[in-house]
């Protein structure tokens, strides 16, 4: 039997959390070996381990996996949350792409310098309840079932909740113009496996706080 996959990235969200969150909704165990200091980062480097120098890294079927696309899709594929067919896909990845666009925004927010900040969160806001949430909720409306795509769970589910979840992170209302979403959210949450990731003591890890974006700048020279 395989062993389980390992995790190799920081102590934190970054592009490792939606890899994170997706083997979670597959009922899939991992285990994470974090890089805590440059050294650490630098072992993996010189070791052969990062194909482009760079995390994140995940051990599975005997592969030592990067770059956060290749490894997502083929946790989805894997695991029958990439559709039906070659349309069914098309529909996933476009709806992924956009929620990556909108959680790439957030992401980098604690990075910023100060007298930015209020100014880009504001950006994001707008972002979120103009462009990107409309979205969902128009193809929710159209699609008419509990999903995204199909009438099953798929990988633009998982990220779709855990980009609302960000998002409810820079302003708690932000769902209060989408019914179908906040219905969206109280279902997907409630899925027995992403349930238990929302729990306290799951592997889910906390918004970037000033101490992790200090580490995060010394591990990577930012």
């Amino acid at each position: 039997m395989a062993g389980k996959p390992k995790l190799h990235y920081t102590k934190g969200r970054g592009k490792m959390e939606s890899i994170r969150w997706l083997l979670a909704a597959a009922g899939v165990e991992f285990e994470e070996e974090f890089i805590e200091t440059k050294e650490d980062l630098e072992k993996l480097r010189n070791d052969g381990s990062l194909l482009f120098q760079q995390v994140p890294m995940v051990e599975i079927d005997g592969m030592k996996m990067v770059q956060t696309r290749a490894i997502l899709s083929y946790i989805a594929a894997k695991y029958n949350l990439y559709g039906k067919d070659l349309k069914e896909r098309a529909w996933i990845d476009m709806y992924v792409e956009g929620t990556t666009d909108l959680m790439g925004m957030i992401m980098y927010l604690p990075f910023q310098p100060a007298d930015t900040k209020e100014k880009n969160l504001a950006l994001i806001i707008e972002r979120v309840t103009t462009r990107y949430f409309p979205v969902y909720e128009k193809a929710l409306k159209d699609h008419g079932h509990d999903y995204l795509v199909g009438n099953k769970l798929s990988w633009a589910d998982i990220h779709l909740l855990e980009a609302i979840l960000m998002a409810e992170e820079c302003k708690p209302d932000i769902l209060s113009a989408f019914p179908l979403l906040q219905a969206f959210k109280g279902r997907t949450s409630n899925i027995p496996t992403i349930k238990k990731f929302l729990q306290p003591g799951s592997q889910r890890k906390p918004p970037a706080d000033e101490k992790f974006v200090a580490v995060v700048r010394k591990i990577f020279n930012i």
